[in-house]
C-alpha cells in the first residue's frame, strides 16, 4: 500500500509540474473552471430530482459538460463520481419530500468534484499514455487505490465554501444575510462557492499555493492561464 501511495504522489506531482510549466496544457484549467461554475449553478438539481438515480444523471449531464477530448471525458467521469459518492453518504438525495441540499453536503460535493477531476484526468492520462513532463508507467492497482489517494489528497488542498461563508457572515449586515436566507438558505453559500472556483481550480491543479489562503480575486487574476 505504501508503494501505491508513493506512485500516487508522484502522479500528482508530475501533473502539477506539467501545469506549472504550461498552465494551458490539456485545456484542463479552463475545463475545470467552466465545470466548477456549472456546479454552482446546479444546486437545484437536488430538489428537482425524483430519486438518487435521477439526481446522478441530471447532475452528471449538467456539470459534466460536452466535448470529446481526454479532459472533457475526465470532467464527465468526475461529475458522475462525485454524484455517486454523495449518494453513498446521503441515500435520500432527490427523494420525494426530501430536504433541501444542506450547506455541508454542498461543500462536500464541491470539494469532491474538483478532486475527482484531477484523479480522473490522471487515471485517463496513464491509461491513454498522455505525455506529461516525464513518462508514467501504468501500475497494477485493482482496487483503484491510486485514484482514491489522489482525490483524498487534493481535497485537503481546496478551499471550503462553508468555512469561507461562515467568515463572511461575521462581517455582513444581519438584515442583508437574513433576506438572502429567506429566499434560499443555500444562496449565500452558492455565491461564495462561485467566487472560489478560480482558487479551487488553481489549487487542485498546483497553480496556487496549497491550502485556502489569500485574496481569491487577486491571485486568480495574477495566476490565471493566458488564453
Amino acid at each position: 500500500m505504501a508503494k501505491l501511495d508513493d506512485i500516487a504522489a508522484e502522479h500528482l506531482a508530475v501533473l502539477h509540474r506539467t501545469l506549472r510549466e504550461d498552465p494551458t496544457a490539456f485545456g484542463l484549467y479552463e475545463a475545470a473552471r467552466a465545470a466548477g461554475e456549472r456546479l454552482t449553478a446546479a444546486v437545484d438539481i437536488w430538489a428537482l430530482s425524483r430519486d438518487g438515480d435521477e439526481f446522478a444523471a441530471r447532475f452528471t449531464a449538467a456539470v459534466g459538460g460536452e466535448g470529446g477530448t481526454v479532459t472533457d471525458a475526465a470532467v464527465r467521469r468526475a461529475a458522475a463520481a462525485s454524484a455517486g459518492r454523495l449518494l453513498e453518504r446521503n441515500p435520500g438525495a432527490g427523494a420525494p419530500g426530501g430536504s433541501r441540499l444542506s450547506g455541508d453536503v454542498f461543500c462536500l460535493l464541491y470539494q469532491g468534484f474538483f478532486a475527482d477531476i484531477v484523479a480522473e484526468f490522471l487515471r485517463t492520462a496513464v491509461a491513454e499514455k498522455v505525455k506529461l513532463v516525464v513518462p508514467l508507467l501504468p501500475t497494477l492497482d485493482p482496487e483503484d487505490h491510486i485514484a482514491d489517494w489522489i482525490a483524498e489528497h487534493v481535497m485537503r488542498l481546496l478551499p471550503n465554501p462553508c468555512e469561507e461563508a461562515a467568515q463572511l457572515a461575521e462581517v455582513e449586515e444581519e438584515g442583508d444575510r437574513a433576506a438572502l436566507e429567506v429566499e434560499n438558505p443555500i444562496t449565500p453559500l452558492r455565491l461564495v462557492a462561485h467566487r472560489l472556483v478560480p482558487q479551487a481550480v488553481g489549487q487542485a491543479l498546483g497553480l496556487l499555493p496549497d491550502g485556502p489562503s489569500g485574496d481569491t480575486d487577486r491571485t486568480s487574476h495574477e495566476r490565471e492561464p493566458a488564453a
